[in-house]
């Protein structure tokens, strides 16, 4: 099997500087040794208007039945039916990827220290592959190839040309031209050969899906066959393409964004193991530490003088979900949203009680969604259980049909995670293109964190927040939320309501209006009984 790879060029632009970009010298014949054959290095011509270079890899039939015995396309039938007679030495197939990966490291990772400006030049290229193997016929090249800036030519080989009755055979002799940086012609093959050939010569493991997302850097997450092309690369193994999907997505997101993915995956620590209840991060501590040092003081916790031990106080995150609890079955909700559902405390709240009969967690972080799906034991949970939950990645900051249609939807401790220029894109996505009949916003109230002893003043109660309001400077904001989009909204305290500083965590609930959405919202608060900072628990 073999392809050649061919530049023109100019006197000032010498066609023989792919000798560079490839580490190979024109006047040179190479040989490398490869885990299933020799694989030569020669160039047909090369001058300075013209310069090909052509990759042969002579595959050593023992080796590869040896080697790929039971696994990939090696233990497939085709080749354990005729041990030693198969496609595999002619046809450019992932044993032809991996030789190119091997003998042209340098120039697919886009390095050329001799020429180190060449990488970065696009070069008129033309590439040509005699004997490709194509599930999917010529059609499929052309999807696959065409969305990559190439002028694709795919011609059906024959399956013996003295009896054309017989038809076209599922190989296809590939010429693509096109001007483009060479680092990106080798990525594209790199994935493409093994995708078009549907089999792979070596067992698909984990860390093939970072290989995926490493060669299709910069083209594979804005393709339109990116999931044909992950299912196929990783051998069919559903749980590495619905990996790669994710990735892929979040990516796509960062760069939308102008943002790294740490930035966007960054919901909760990577490997974070926290039992349900626990709290996480600054603001958990903070609540936390509150409760320790009441309890140090006797006001709550310890032992009382007769010697039996005072009722624990409840942490704010269980109140927190009571409220939203409340709230939803208030609204009368069957169908629900939790929208950045981090690590899946809500959800496990809202799987114990029947009447919701459809949960969907939302979150942009893969990781938080893993974690979700451990904290739940989503994989031994029962069928009629798991049948009531769906976990998908998405941004809030963009609209998602997947969201619509819904009786009620959850922003718990989400929005003071979004920069303050984006809270708009949040509020049309939400209660402008999903359009929940109900929707339950919690934050914190900035004011009482002067009741948290441990936290510092000014600082905000997690270092992901990008704010924390005032109870004014929320109801300000909820309240043109529902002008601008037709509900009627009412404010509730969570957890204590101190008389100066009111309480932890504000709650909004909004209530589509009957009628017309651009009918004027009325207003309501709804407190609780007051109590003091000292009958407090945080």
């Amino acid at each position: 099997m073999f392809l050649t790879i061919s530049t023109t060029g100019t006197i000032e632009r010498p066609a023989t500087d792919l000798g560079f970009l490839l580490h190979k010298h024109p006047d040179k014949a190479q040989r490398f040794s490869t885990s299933h054959g020799t694989a030569h290095v020669l160039y047909p011509e090369a001058d300075t208007e013209r310069c090909t270079a052509a990759l042969l890899l002579e595959v050593d039939p023992v080796a590869l039945v040896r080697r790929s015995r039971g696994k990939g396309r090696g233990g497939a039938p085709d080749s354990a039916l005729a041990q030693y007679v198969n496609d595999r030495p002619y046809a450019a197939s992932s044993l032809l990827a991996v030789a190119l990966s091997t003998v042209f490291s340098s120039a697919l990772r886009g390095q050329c220290k001799a020429r180190p400006e060449l990488p970065e030049r696009p070069l008129p290229l033309r590439i040509e592959v005699p004997a490709l193997p194509a599930r999917g016929g010529a059609a499929l090249v052309e999807r696959l190839f065409a969305p990559l800036g190439w002028a694709v030519t795919a011609e059906p080989v024959p399956l013996d040309e003295r009896f054309p009755q017989w038809g076209d055979s599922r190989y296809v002799r590939l010429v693509l031209e096109g001007e483009s940086r060479l680092a990106d012609v080798l990525r594209h093959l790199y994935v493409l050969l093994p995708v078009l050939d549907d089999a792979k010569h070596y067992w698909v493991a984990p860390d093939e899906v970072d290989k995926l997302l490493r060669s299709g850097e910069g083209w594979l997450g804005h393709h339109p066959e990116q999931r044909l092309i992950s299912n196929r690369y990783l051998a069919r193994r559903w749980s590495l393409t619905r990996s790669a999907m994710e990735r892929l997505e979040l990516a796509r997101l960062a760069e939308t964004d102008d943002a790294e993915v740490e930035e966007i995956d960054n919901a909760v620590e990577e490997l974070a193991e926290e039992p349900a209840g626990e709290f996480a991060g600054r603001e958990g501590q903070a609540e936390q530490a509150e409760q320790g040092e009441k309890g140090e003081k006797g006001e709550r916790g310890g032992v009382e003088p007769d010697g039996e031990s005072a009722p624990q106080p409840v942490p704010l995150a269980v109140r927190r979900r009571e409220a939203i609890l409340g709230a939803l079955r208030e609204a009368g909700a069957s169908r629900v949203l939790d929208l950045g559902c981090g690590q899946g405390q809500l959800l496990g709240e809202l799987l114990r009680d029947a009447r919701f009969t459809e949960i969907v967690g939302v979150d942009v972080s893969i990781r938080a969604l893993n974690q979700a799906a451990r904290r739940l034991r989503l994989d031994r949970m029962p069928e009629r259980q798991s049948a009531r939950l769906k976990l998908t990645q998405g941004s809030l900051a963009y609209t998602d049909s997947r969201l619509t249609g819904y009786d009620a939807a959850v922003l718990s401790e989400v929005i003071e995670h979004v920069d303050p220029p984006r809270l708009s894109a949040l509020e049309y996505a939400v209660f402008g293109a999903a359009r929940p009949k109900a929707v339950v916003v919690t934050t914190p109230n900035v004011e009482y964190n002067v009741r948290w002893e441990s936290l510092p003043a000014g600082e905000v109660r997690h270092p992901d927040h990008r704010f924390e309001w005032t109870r004014e400077e929320f109801r300000d904001w909820a309240r043109g939320v529902a002008e601008r989009h037709g509900y009627a909204v009412e404010f509730r305290p969570v957890g204590p309501n101190d008389p100066e500083v009111g309480p932890p965590t504000q709650l909004a609930l909004f209530r589509q209006e009957a009628g017309d959405s651009s009918t004027n919202t009325t207003t309501t608060t709804t407190t609780n009984t007051t109590t003091t900072p000292k009958e407090a628990a945080a």
